[in-house]
């Protein structure tokens, strides 16, 4: 059997590396609503990125729902009547029940299909540390490795994706409950610049408070360099919510230093960027054991 590699619009990954590589990876559109417009984020196609940031600008807070059981049931049927072996990398468990739907609905699914070749992984990551898991996965697939091989590499390096996020408006962070009220008013007024991570149970957790963007870009590029194994071998995911210049700053002084395999600059899309507003600059990377607190 071939390998298809899932995952979820939660990956933040480009239109165009998806479209690309479409032989090897299907991203499923998590539930949108924008406005009163509902719609599933296909990664900027129905509502473009510039359309989406500009309604957050505009104070506008979305709303998201998770992949029902459903739809898992209907992606796992398709592409288990193509012959495929199957391996959703998934939105950590510690942030959205999307996991646990993916478990009920393969349950389901295999009770009547027990031929059908169907993996979970918990990638404990979100956003772009999801997406930078999901990239290796699918070269992986593309050099021909077996899925043995991909489920091992994935899970004994999902501890190992490193993903730091400098947050730009606190307000955001304040209304998803991951801040009091009186922390974000005054965060603001002090120009005060939240780095968050993702912890080892999964969870979104604060890890620093840096003032001014340049200082939090110059933080997440330490952290870089503290952090990064083996870079030639490496794809960087920096990601932006609609601020390419700090993207491609921040992807400039990864330059000046390293040679990784490559470097991704992708725009958040809208399931992550509901919650954590415009103007957030991220980075991604495989490396040694992120950090928790």
């Amino acid at each position: 059997m071939s390998t298809i590699i899932i995952t979820d619009s939660s990956c933040d990954l480009t239109l165009d590396y998806v479209e690309k590589n479409k032989s090897v990876l299907d991203v499923l559109g998590t539930s949108v609503n924008i406005d009163g417009f509902e719609y599933i984020d296909d990664l900027g196609k129905t509502v473009s990125h510039d359309e989406f940031y500009s309604k957050l600008r505009a104070g506008i807070i979305p709303s998201t729902a998770q992949t029902n059981i459903y739809k898992f049931y209907e992606v796992f049927d398709h592409y288990s009547k193509m012959g495929k072996s199957i391996i959703y990398v998934g939105l950590s468990s510690g942030l959205s029940g999307t996991y646990n739907n993916s478990i009920m609905a393969r349950k389901e699914y295999m009770q009547d299909n027990k031929e059908a070749d169907i993996t979970i992984i918990d990638t404990v990551s979100a956003s772009i540390g999801l997406g930078v898991l999901v990239v290796h996965a699918a070269e992986m697939v593309k050099e021909g490795k077996s899925k043995e091989e991909i489920v091992k590499y994935l899970e004994e390096n999902k501890f190992n994706a490193n993903h730091w996020f400098a947050v730009d408006d606190l307000m955001y962070l304040r209304k998803g409950g991951r801040i009091p009220s009186a922390v974000a008013v005054v965060g603001t007024a002090l120009n005060v610049k939240p780095i968050l991570i993702v912890n080892r149970k999964g969870e979104l957790v604060s890890y620093a408070a840096i003032r001014g963007r340049k200082k939090s870009i110059k933080f997440l590029s330490d952290k870089f360099n503290e952090h990064i194994r083996e870079v030639e071998d490496k794809i960087i995911i920096i990601g932006h919510g609609n601020c390419i210049e700090d993207a491609e700053r921040l992807k400039q002084i990864i330059e000046k230093k390293y040679k990784p395999k490559a470097i991704m600059i992708s725009e958040l899309s809208a399931t992550i960027a509901s919650h954590v507003g415009p103007n957030m600059i991220a980075i991604a990377f495989i490396g040694d054991n992120r950090e928790d607190k």
